[in-house]
């Protein structure tokens, strides 16, 4: 059972009812399959409902799997109508699972993994796609400032500091040369857009990290926020645009479906949208895109060298990983009127 858990779950369930005296009979304990972050598990009890996340039983890259974070900036958008989880603790040692974890509340409602809604309406289909424009437009609302995360990230410069970030992530990770990289990492240093903005930045933000309400087409829980931080919005949003700019086969895109048939909105029609919710008069560029799918690029590519090392999260990491260079390939279909041959000339 520890070798199927990671961890022992008698240490578990003692400390559990230690710190929550109120939790009644035998705990129950589940590993939700699929991802390749934090392991996460259902922990049930006969009256309440839980979920626990914890790092990864791996050597870390450096600020990856910040479980502390996590708990965070939930516990802190708690104050606000941004729909996230209940938080119930979090404990920073290693001597209950093997790594810091944190309990949340568990929530009813629905996850869809796919981004094409197999099985539902086309009315369905658009109003679940308008209710996550919806919600990720509520969070860049939101006064971080007034919620206490004036210190969780740095203000300004976000693409920047983010682009120094995920290339030494390539750099510490990479199992192989990829020349579209390479380029994508002196083109976005020569686009750099203005970086003043400052709103809480998801990190994450897809489909497959909403809970929907049971019944309705409602966001009730924003999850899964590992990479979030202080940054700019409209990096969550072309982020988030990804779907449609990808193929199905290249991790669940949308690109090539008859998205009329199905009720899907298109792109250009999902973006006013958000910016209708958000009440933006700007919006994402072909400099968004492509560092979307370049930090994207980057992360596949760590998933294929802890597969390598054999410290990855999910048995389709190796398989998963292959999405690196098909990402990059994405990217490079924003680098206008540049050829991979004329950067590389300028980079040698």
């Amino acid at each position: 059972m520890v070798g199927l858990m990671e961890f022992d779950p008698q240490r578990l369930e003692f400390f559990l009812k230690d710190k929550l005296p109120d939790l009644q009979g035998a705990m129950q304990l589940e590993r939700i399959g699929g991802g390749q972050s934090n392991p996460t598990f259902f922990v049930s009890f006969d009256n309440r409902e839980l979920v626990l996340r914890k790092q990864p039983n791996a050597t870390l890259l450096p600020s990856a799997h910040a479980v502390d974070r996590e708990y965070r900036v939930m516990q802190a958008l708690s104050q606000t109508d941004v729909p996230v989880p209940r938080m119930v603790l979090f404990h920073a040692e290693h001597d209950i699972v093997g790594t810091p974890f944190y309990m949340m509340a568990r929530l009813p409602g629905r996850v869809f993994s796919e981004c094409a809604l197999p099985g539902m309406t086309p009315e369905e289909r658009r109003s679940i796609y308008m209710g996550m424009a919806e919600a990720m437009a509520a969070l860049h609302q939101v006064d971080w400032a007034a919620i206490g995360l004036s210190d969780y990230g740095r203000q300004g410069s976000y693409f920047s500091r983010q682009l120094a970030r995920w290339t030494r992530q390539w750099e510490m990770s990479k199992t192989r040369q990829d020349a579209n990289i390479e380029v994508l990492i002196h083109w976005l240093a020569e686009q750099m857009p203005d970086e003043t903005e400052t709103t809480i930045s998801h990190g994450d933000f897809r489909l497959g990290n909403l809970m929907f309400h049971p019944t309705e087409p409602r966001v009730v829980g924003i999850l899964d926020w590992e990479l979030s931080t202080l940054g700019h919005p409209l990096a969550d949003v072309a982020f988030n645009c990804m779907t449609w700019r990808t193929l199905p086969q290249e991790y669940g895109g949308i690109r090539g479906l008859d998205l009329d048939a199905l009720g899907i909105p298109s792109e250009a029609e999902y973006l006013q949208h958000y910016y209708q919710c958000s009440g933006r008069d700007n919006g994402v560029t072909a400099f968004h895109f492509a560092f979307a799918l370049f930090r994207m690029a980057v992360i596949f590519e760590g998933i294929a060298s802890r597969a390598a090392s054999g410290n990855a999260t999910s048995s389709d990491a190796a398989q998963v990983g292959r999405l690196s260079a098909a990402f990059a390939v994405r990217a490079m279909e924003f680098v206008e009127g540049r050829s991979v041959v004329s950067v590389m000339k300028e980079l040698s």
